[in-house]
């Protein structure tokens, strides 16, 4: 159901769906990898669509650990609240990112500790795209991480402009392979190297 969801979706809006088919439970596992689940307290996820990456968020986290879902498109938002409208500390908004922060306030989260995003940068408008990064940028702050996947590099400059650190693996048992970017703004660690590339 939730494939042929994404199929029509991206029939009616290319742009803004961004792949034929939802992500893969590899690419979810990547994803959630940069994630230190035992001490986040505060969760963001961009574009969850159908919820491949929300399933791993809300089996992984820790009691307390609090969700903000964003997603623009109105059928996506429909299944995830009817998916995932019971679970505890996990709030469903059909918004856009841009609006980062006033639903931040609106629904009481203090402080982003990790923004994922499904969001497909490279058929964003550039407006709206340097819109979404200087948010999500200042909302992360030197401390918190943000993390995407593309399916090309093609908007790798973009990210730099927002982000000093980014740590650049792919995962290939994905339809099409995917780039995953993990993004900080604060020192640099051992878990994320500046702007290297792994398979």
């Amino acid at each position: 159901m939730n494939s042929l969801a994404f199929l029509l979706e991206y029939i009616n809006k290319p742009r803004s769906t961004g792949a034929l088919l939802p992500s893969s439970q590899k690419l979810a596992e990547r994803m959630t990898e940069a994630i230190d689940f035992q001490t986040a307290d505060f969760i963001i996820e961009y574009g969850p669509g159908t919820g491949v990456f929300t399933e791993k968020l809300i089996k992984k986290r820790r009691v307390g650990t609090r969700i903000l879902l964003i997603e623009q498109n109105k059928v996506f938002s429909r299944l995830l609240k009817d998916k995932y409208g019971h679970v505890k500390d996990l709030v469903i908004v059909n918004g856009s990112a841009e609006n980062t922060s006033y639903y931040m306030k609106k629904y009481g989260f203090k402080r982003a500790d990790y923004i994922l995003s499904g969001l497909p940068f490279a058929s964003i408008p550039s407006g709206a795209a340097d819109l979404i990064l200087s948010e999500t940028a200042s909302i992360l702050g030197s401390e918190g991480k943000f993390i995407t996947f593309q399916y090309t590099l093609l908007k790798k400059g973009l990210f730099e402009r927002y982000f000093s650190d980014l740590h650049i693996s792919r995962e290939y048992m994905n339809l099409p392979p995917a780039y995953i970017l993990a993004c900080t703004n604060g020192e640099r660690n051992e878990s994320f190297g500046s702007k290297r590339i792994s398979g």
